[in-house]
């Protein structure tokens, strides 16, 4: 995180907290929303509630507004739109610009440019909308992936449409519920093993990986259920991991950061492969949850990091892509 920023909750101007929104991840949005927004008044900022499925975001502008927190999950919200809009309206924002943004949250992309990087994620296949439904592509998911896979949509979070495919015969049904939430549809190769997260904090050479959390769920379900409506979850911060092994899943983990182009904070999600103890990465979130039961504050306090100094240093990165460009080299 910049130390070069006031923390001075004077300097913040008036604050939009986004959240709510339109995607499938509104319930987590608001959630995730109302604790910023707590946090920041109870250290003095001037911030609102702004939910952009009910108003304009126009009116941040014509209210004066002077940055914005996005605590949005999912599309329009996470995948560079509102991010688009804000740099248009020339308000600074939390997280990263509008290209990391879409593309962080398209999984597909994301595999792509870390496979570029020489970075690990699991073997996947992509399905269009006609191979949903042929047979053949579906039958042969099975061989080229292995049992157990993932097929989960792409442009989802939170497990939304996410299934464990442990016989064949259940292809089918999981194509046909992540194809409800998208497009395409992603097909992975399952990693048995432990699953990790690692928050990142800052942007370029001073971006930081915080403590990793290992996740224990039962029977290995961690599902949106489990995610933020149960307590039969398990989390390990610090994660028990050898300290050699912590730090160099982190240094992988700010590869992927930066090769994506993030900035201001995300968060990481790893598998851990019980058979050859490789890493694996799964995606990177860019608007990551700030519920109670949410990986990136826990992670900040075992950093020493309390929940309300988070938000309030998160707040006070926000920028725009025009700032973070001026004087790079054409």
């Amino acid at each position: 995180m910049s130390t070069t920023r006031s923390l001075q909750s004077s300097a913040m101007g008036k604050v939009a907290v986004l959240m709510g929104g339109s995607s499938a991840e509104r319930d987590i949005s608001l959630l995730s929303g109302q604790g910023v927004l707590a946090a920041l008044l109870s250290r003095g900022v001037n911030a609102h509630a702004f939910d952009p499925q009910q108003r304009s975001l126009w009116e941040l502008k014509d209210q004066g507004f002077s940055r914005c927190f996005i605590a949005l999950h999912g599309r329009h919200g996470e995948d560079g739109t509102v991010q688009g809009a804000l740099e248009l309206m020339g308000i600074p924002y939390t997280g990263s610009g509008v290209m990391a943004s879409s593309i962080a949250v398209d999984k597909v992309m994301t595999k792509r440019i870390w496979l570029a990087q020489g970075l690990a994620t699991p073997a996947y296949q992509v399905l269009g909308p006609q191979a949903q439904n042929d047979a053949q592509a579906l039958q042969a998911l099975a061989g080229e992936l292995g049992l157990p896979f993932i097929v989960k949509p792409p442009h989802e979070g939170s497990s939304i449409g996410v299934t464990k495919v442990s016989d064949a015969v259940q292809t089918q049904d999981a194509v046909s519920l992540a194809a409800r939430f998208d497009r395409d549809v992603l097909c992975e190769a399952f990693i048995d093993g432990q699953e990790l997260t690692c928050p990142v904090i800052g942007s370029g050479a001073d971006a930081r990986a915080l403590p990793i959390v290992r996740i224990e769920a039962p029977e290995g379900a961690y599902d949106y259920q489990n995610k933020y409506f149960t307590d039969v979850v398990r989390y390990h911060c610090p994660s028990g991991l050898p300290p050699a092994q912590e730090q160099s899943i982190q240094t992988m983990v700010l590869a992927a950061y930066r090769a994506l182009g993030c900035r201001g904070w995300g968060r990481a999600d790893l598998m851990l492969s019980a058979q050859s103890d490789q890493a694996y990465l799964l995606e990177m979130n860019t608007s990551p949850g700030m519920t109670s039961h949410s990986l990136v504050p826990m992670s900040a306090r075992a950093a020493g990091i309390s929940y309300e100094d988070l938000c309030l240093q998160l707040l006070a990165d926000a920028a725009l892509d025009a700032d973070c460009t001026k004087g790079r080299a054409a």
